[in-house]
């Protein structure tokens, strides 16, 4: 397993005060934006089409670590965009491992050269790149060619100067079983300290729409790369549970308050993976946030959903309630064949509703009261006007 122990005492013993507390719904992960910002533009990114104002627009320091302070998740995961084009990413890192939280910090890799002496090895820091599988494969994710290569040499490089680094990999329905086990047979080959993997997501208005896992495909896909993993031999960085889910044995629903988010807007509403709305503070966000309007049966959007940043807080949740049933699946891994567990009724799902226009219009009108400036798309965006449905981080 790719999650140190002190790490898993740590979450845990988090969990268990909740839960002493007696406190229905509380935060894990911070999800944690300062910036949308990004050097590339993949097609499956639902957060490329921002006008310039808005992209332009950064966290400061004190913002993310007031952010921190008001979540109180014991781990926080910084992602975007691309981190590292934040000129202060390193003192904001250095500034949440001062409060005693675990630091994940996401990244395409690509700047990681010119950045990482900005930064030092700590047993509470990794570095997260984006490696969406062998180069044909991560290179069509990310819409340009040679970057599988750059964040490779990237990735070797962290892990001589002492880093902890795991990969993060989001699979799409082009997906072969065969082929994403050979790509983790390599990855484990060149010394990471994790694996962490995702389904897709349908996005509101990312570029490309035709690459998205529905929930059955997600199972057998997952079920058929688990099934590869002969002898254990890869350190997954998911819950045992999570990845037991994604094989379809677990019925789970989310847990959106779970992985709360804080970006350039405010605390987005509901989750990480939905901008439906967004408070000024966390606990404007927990009070006023009507949770019960989404997850998986209850909202279209969310209907083929089994991405992390909603699910694993469950699993995480369900294995300190039921450590011998995480412990059973951490031995045996994932159930790769046999019937699956039974799938949440949809059909009394609410219908989708289209609100990302409508956001950037109000973000737009009130960084135009405050202090007008140009404005515009920027440059290499692909998708215009009001989104239907749908695509992927």
């Amino acid at each position: 397993m790719g999650i140190p122990l002190r790490q898993q005492v740590k979450v845990g013993a988090y969990i268990l005060k909740q839960h002493l507390m007696g406190r229905k719904r509380y935060p894990l992960v911070l999800m944690l934006e300062p910036l949308f910002r990004c050097n590339l533009a993949c097609a499956g990114c639902g957060k490329i089409d921002y006008p310039d104002p808005i992209l332009n627009k950064r966290l400061s320091v004190e913002e993310c670590l007031d952010a921190v302070d008001q979540c109180g998740a014991p781990v926080v995961a910084i992602a975007g965009g691309e981190p590292l084009l934040h000129k202060e990413m390193p003192q904001i890192v250095e500034g949440i491992l001062a409060k005693g939280k675990i630091v994940i910090l996401c990244t395409n890799a690509l700047l990681l050269p010119k950045r990482i002496e900005a930064f030092r090895p700590h047993p509470r820091f990794t570095w997260d790149i984006h490696l969406d599988g062998d180069k044909q494969q991560h290179d069509w994710a990310v819409s340009q060619e040679g970057v599988h290569d750059r964040a490779v040499a990237a990735l070797r490089d962290a892990k001589a100067r002492g880093f902890r680094v795991a990969i993060n990999a989001t699979l799409f329905n082009n997906a072969d079983p065969e082929r994403m086990a050979r790509f983790f047979d390599d990855v484990t080959a060149m010394g990471i300290d994790a694996i962490m993997v995702s389904p897709g997501y349908a996005y509101e208005r990312a570029p490309d729409q035709q690459h998205f896992l529905n929930r059955r495909r997600t199972k057998e896909l997952f079920r058929g790369i688990f099934a590869r993993n002969t002898g254990k031999r890869w350190k997954m960085g998911n819950s045992p549970l999570f990845l037991d889910f994604l094989a379809g044995n677990q019925t789970y629903a989310c847990t959106p308050w779970g992985n709360p988010t804080r970006n350039v807007f405010g605390w987005q509403r509901p989750c990480y993976l939905l901008g439906e709305g967004y408070a000024k503070t966390f606990q404007e966000l927990m009070d006023t946030t009507d949770w019960d309007r989404y997850g998986v049966g209850n909202y279209e959007k969310c209907a083929d959903c089994m991405v992390h940043s909603g699910f694993e807080a469950t699993a995480v949740v369900d294995a300190v309630r039921r450590p011998w049933k995480a412990l059973a699946v951490q031995f045996r891994g994932p159930r790769t064949t046999g019937e699956m567990a039974p799938e949440i009724d949809l059909t009394n799902q609410r219908p989708a509703d289209y609100v990302f226009s409508r956001h950037v219009e109000k973000a737009m009108a009130e960084m135009a009261h405050e202090a007008p400036q140009g404005g515009g798309r920027r440059r290499g965006a692909k998708h215009g006007g009001t989104a239907p449905p749908v695509a992927a981080e």
